[in-house]
């Protein structure tokens, strides 16, 4: 596979120069940073980026008020012990996207969050410990013990939030079958585990974080 610089100049190359290149690239947040997001927002982001997927993002995003309200600002004790009877009234409350399977991922993932904050004493800290060079443990982790965050809807909940990681995205993926790292959209452990190699040469590399590398990825195509 080429070099990060090597990607990098292509990248350049497309988007008119270094300079225009990282205009366009983003930072993760610091740790302690990371670490310090209360509960109730890591809860928030995630129902966010479940109800935006397969969805207008854009529609999600006037509606949010509203999701706030709904769910009492996402306060993770109250969302965890949503009723049956709570549930019937969010079905029908027009303030929010009314989608049933996702309605009830928010009292899913409020139950996760508490987990994550019983293991790391929050949520933030659990995550934010977690290293880069796992990056696909971590995308495990949400699918597994999360509800409805597999896929792409748990790395771009972190993105959103600016937790260091990639996002297996159409570009993305492109640049990778390109370098011969893999031959398809990755989905088995052995095709991510050659993922996040590639990546942690990369960042042996360039000294940048995977969200630098992977967002120069995707503008190399």
């Amino acid at each position: 596979m080429r070099s990060f610089d090597e990607i990098y100049d292509i990248a350049a190359a497309r988007k008119g120069g270094t300079e225009a290149l990282e205009a366009l690239l983003s930072v993760p947040k610091p740790a302690a940073e990371l670490a310090a997001i209360p509960d109730d927002r890591w809860l928030a982001a995630m129902t966010r980026s479940v109800f935006q997927a397969g969805f207008n993002w854009k529609v999600v995003e006037n509606m949010w008020p509203g999701f706030e309200a709904a769910f009492d600002g996402f306060d993770v004790g109250r969302c965890a012990m949503l009723s049956d009877e709570d549930f019937g009234r969010l079905v029908s409350d027009k303030r929010i996207i009314r989608h049933g399977a996702k309605i009830k991922s928010v009292q899913q993932n409020a139950v996760f969050v508490q987990a994550l904050a019983a293991q790391s004493g929050s949520a933030g800290k659990a995550i934010s410990d977690w290293p880069s060079t796992d990056f696909i443990g971590l995308m495990e982790l949400l699918k597994k013990r999360g509800s409805r965050l597999g896929g792409a809807t748990g790395p771009y909940c972190l993105r959103a939030m600016g937790k260091d990681g990639f996002i297996l995205s159409q570009s993305v993926t492109g640049r990778l079958i390109t370098e011969g790292i893999i031959d398809r959209q990755p989905a088995s452990k052995k095709a991510l585990a050659g993922v996040q190699s590639a990546f942690n040469i990369w960042m042996q590399q360039s000294g940048r974080s995977l969200t630098e590398i992977s967002r120069v990825l995707a503008m190399s195509l």
